[in-house]
């Protein structure tokens, strides 16, 4: 008997957002106090040795500041806004002209989709009214729907690493001897969902057009009528932007915007937990220390990536802690030796991770379809 859950889809990973006071931060808090919990020797020493500094510095950089929040909306909102404007003016002279704006205007929106995740986790701004009006302002320039994003993403931290618990706000994860044991039709459904053109070209583009015009979870019904509204004002963007730009202009410009930011984001989120050295345990075995310590990644990236990414490589640190916001992680990580003893991943290294597709739990880390031969159904 298979006992993933067949829904978890690969489109399905972008809900990597949680409810800020429900299932997100009632996860943090019961653990918080963290037990020994997983059978890798190495990951317990490191608990039992450090668990005891990291909560206090971790708290200390939860606390947002007004004036970065202001800063960081206005240097990634206002480019973005002037690269469309540049668009229009450039869309009638040269096309090249146009896509190479549009291109870096995805990157902009990659970093604007950062503030949305960050008023998400109610750690932007102090105020939660802030919070919930620049998310929505956000979500509708980068297709997603705040409310009901924001539950999916709490299922994401809540569960993040446990096998017991997989199929939302995740990527379609199978064991070997789970997919040893799947029918033909379930393993070619899975390395299609796995398939690299499939998962960073065609899934963006699916995952903010179509995927998040919908509510399939079982979300509150708040949460599922956030999606009706996002989608009644995204109507109203695209029509006034379609009589603007000219539909078929507008098209091509969003098509390379969600391409460009979808990609990327899509990337980051897949390296960040899809790595050899990754953590999965079994529910019973689960702890959440060690799922953000081991099952989030360091992405160390270059100073101008890092910036576009709105410092989301570390996340590790935003594991531990949601309510960090994104301009106080870097600081965190260095704040304490015990933060660096992570996976590091670089770009030359991350790019191992398009090859894993398995999880093997004997030998506790991701392997790539050739660790099947040899393997026979138990």
């Amino acid at each position: 008997m298979i006992e993933y859950q067949k829904k978890s889809d690969i489109i399905g990973y972008f809900g990597l957002f949680g409810g800020v006071e429900t299932l997100e931060a009632k996860t943090e808090q019961q653990n918080f106090n963290v037990s020994q919990s997983t059978s890798r020797a190495p990951a317990e020493n490191l608990v039992e040795k450090d668990d005891r500094n990291w909560r206090p510095i971790v708290a200390k950089y939860q606390i947002p500041s007004l004036g970065k929040s202001i800063w960081q909306s206005v240097n990634s909102i206002g480019p973005y806004l002037a690269l469309l404007v540049a668009c229009y003016f450039t869309v009638s002279v040269s096309w090249l002209l146009t896509v190479s704006l549009a291109s870096l205007a995805g990157l902009f929106l990659v970093r604007i989709f950062i503030i949305f995740h960050d008023c998400g986790h109610g750690s932007f701004f102090r105020s939660k009214k802030a919070n919930n009006v620049l998310g929505f302002i956000t979500g509708i320039m980068t297709f997603t729907p705040y409310r009901y994003w924001r539950w999916q993403h709490a299922v994401h931290h809540g569960t993040s690493g446990n096998l017991d618990h997989r199929g939302t706000g995740d990527i379609w994860t199978m064991t070997v001897n789970e997919y040893l044991n799947a029918s033909w039709w379930i393993k070619l459904r899975y390395r299609i969902s796995r398939n690299p053109i499939v998962v960073f070209f065609i899934c963006p583009l699916l995952l903010f057009w179509v995927y998040q015009r919908f509510a399939f979870d079982k979300a509150s019904t708040r949460d599922r009528r956030s999606v009706l509204w996002m989608n009644l004002s995204l109507l109203v963007y695209v029509t006034a932007m379609s009589l603007l730009f000219g539909f078929w202009n507008y098209f091509f410009i969003q098509f390379i915007l969600t391409l460009v930011s979808g990609t990327s984001g899509v990337w980051l989120f897949y390296v960040q937990h899809q790595f050899e050295d990754t953590y999965w345990r079994k529910a019973e075995e689960w702890d959440y220390l060690n799922s953000a310590m081991q099952g989030s990644s360091y992405y160390k990236l270059p100073k101008v990536l890092q910036w576009f990414s709105g410092n989301i490589g570390f996340h590790h640190i935003h594991h531990l802690s949601s309510r960090i916001p994104n301009y106080n992680l870097e600081a965190c990580h260095n704040a304490e030796p015990f933060f660096s003893q992570v996976p590091e991943l670089t770009l030359r290294k991350s790019w191992k991770s398009m090859s894993l597709r398995l999880w093997d739990e004997e030998g506790e880390k991701l392997v790539g379809y050739r660790h099947l031969k040899g393997l026979r159904v138990r």
